[in-house]
């Protein structure tokens, strides 16, 4: 079977449906205002990850589905060059008030050239894709040869229910996250869960921090 044999034709209506599916999408957003507990749980990590060793100044470091930025400030804080996406235009315009790099782009589409960036940040956005495979070779394609991704995500069926938040299409099991880390040319590091209590009862994030490993084409 040759190349184009295996290809999967598209029609013209066939992404233009898609293309208005991902319009609306992009119209359900919100504004994320930082909350003291993200804001805590983004220092900590940052602290942790960013102290580790691998990261010389001033590396590139993405933060993808930035907010009103509170991970930009303590990368940019701490010497590193931090950029930003997000696909919100109250978010981008409180990121760029702030001086921060942020561009409008959706996480799945990254407009970067190859191996652009040594460390992508990604904590709870990838939940937000609808198609997270394609998502995270998009990551991968970006890295640096031996850069990193850091991927927060919140786990299914805890109180909160995060996969039935409307802007939540991919909650995923913790070993589903590792499959398609794997396949999308991730190497583990470290992977961890962080459980905690809120007022409504206990809920989970899985973490994992990989490095890139084989390269991955597309």
């Amino acid at each position: 079977m040759t190349a184009s044999e295996r290809t999967v034709p598209v029609s013209p209506s066939g992404m233009e449906r898609f293309l208005g599916f991902l319009e609306l999408i992009a119209s359900q957003t919100y504004p994320e205002a930082p909350s003291v507990l993200h804001q805590s749980f983004t220092g900590i990590m940052l602290e942790q990850i960013l102290g580790s060793g691998p990261f010389p100044k001033p590396g590139r470091i993405l933060d993808v589905g930035c907010g009103q930025g509170p991970a930009l400030d303590f990368i940019r804080d701490r010497g590193y060059h931090a950029v930003g996406i997000t696909i919100n235009d109250e978010d981008l315009r409180v990121c760029r008030d702030k001086g921060h790099e942020v561009h409008k782009m959706d996480q799945s589409f990254l407009d970067f050239p190859d191996e652009s960036f040594d460390l992508v940040w990604a904590r709870h956005c990838v939940e937000h894709s609808v198609m997270p495979f394609f998502t995270l070779r998009g990551f991968r394609r970006i890295l640096k040869p031996g850069g990193y991704l850091y991927l927060e995500v919140p786990a299914p069926d805890t109180t909160f229910h995060h996969e039935t938040n409307p802007n939540h299409y991919s909650v995923l099991s913790r070993s589903g996250w590792q499959s398609l880390l794997k396949r999308s040319g991730f190497a583990m590091r470290w992977e961890d869960d962080f459980t905690f209590n809120l007022s409504a009862g206990p809920d989970t994030y899985f973490m994992f921090f990989t490095q890139a490993a084989e390269v991955v084409h597309g």
